[in-house]
């Protein structure tokens, strides 16, 4: 554990999911594979598609709606629309072809992994002080065991735009009635965890897994009030 900058006293935790309560690579790595096999299955019109194919319709979403990326499952499912309507679907196929990729994206997506120490970790939290989560992603907590630790879930789109713009971390502070000195967000990206959480008055947890050098980060812009490398290490601040 690493100190930048004095911790004041802190009423609850936030905390982004992706790569910071588990290792969210492997889980992308298998939907992205399982997803392009649904669609090369699903009709003979895709059976030559590669992951290339997938990213031009969703670069061609956002041209056309380029604040979509707040809202990833609706730039996706907008992307699958665009897909079938490209090739020549009507619109009762297209709503269920679309329906059917997103489940099974869905159902890839939440296929994660959770360590047993991070359950272990936000229960003893959980305990002392309210959770919540705020993400930029698409995992549902529901799905892989995480809801019951967090009083609630901020999703970016739903709950306003990704972070790191302050939306869902003045939405956390309103609806846990506290003021945004006193809560502590947790997370692993530089930019829209540490400095996001700065600048909307939060105090900053960097989790470090990988053991990067905060000073060679270019990311970096803004020091964290605290950089961790294990989950674990919270129990002590609380």
């Amino acid at each position: 554990m690493r100190f930048y900058r004095p911790i004041a006293p802190f009423a609850a935790m936030t905390f982004d999911l992706d790569d910071t309560l588990y290792d969210n690579h492997p889980v992308i790595d298998k939907t992205e594979k399982e997803v392009l096999c649904f669609i090369r299955r699903y009709d003979a019109k895709f059976s030559h598609f590669e992951s290339e194919d997938l990213y031009l319709y969703r670069q061609a979403v956002l041209e056309l709606a380029p604040d979509i990326y707040h809202d990833v499952t609706s730039w996706r499912r907008q992307s699958v629309e665009l897909m079938f309507n490209h090739y020549g679907f009507n619109h009762e196929e297209t709503v269920r072809g679309t329906d059917e990729m997103m489940s099974c994206f869905a159902y890839w997506r939440n296929q994660i992994t959770v360590p047993e120490s991070t359950h272990h970790t936000l229960s003893v939290l959980a305990e002392k002080i309210p959770l919540v989560a705020i993400t930029n992603g698409n995992a549902e907590p529901a799905a892989c065991g995480l809801a019951p630790y967090f009083k609630f879930v901020l999703k970016a789109g739903q709950d306003g735009r990704a972070k790191p713009y302050p939306d869902m971390y003045h939405l956390a502070a309103d609806r846990l009635n506290l003021p945004t000195h006193q809560i502590l967000h947790v997370g692993d990206n530089l930019s829209t965890d540490v400095e996001g959480a700065l600048r909307s008055g939060m105090q900053a947890c960097w989790i470090n897994i990988e053991h990067k050098d905060l000073m060679q980060e270019p990311e970096g812009r803004l020091v964290p009030h605290v950089e961790i490398s294990d989950l674990a290490s919270l129990i002590a601040l609380i």
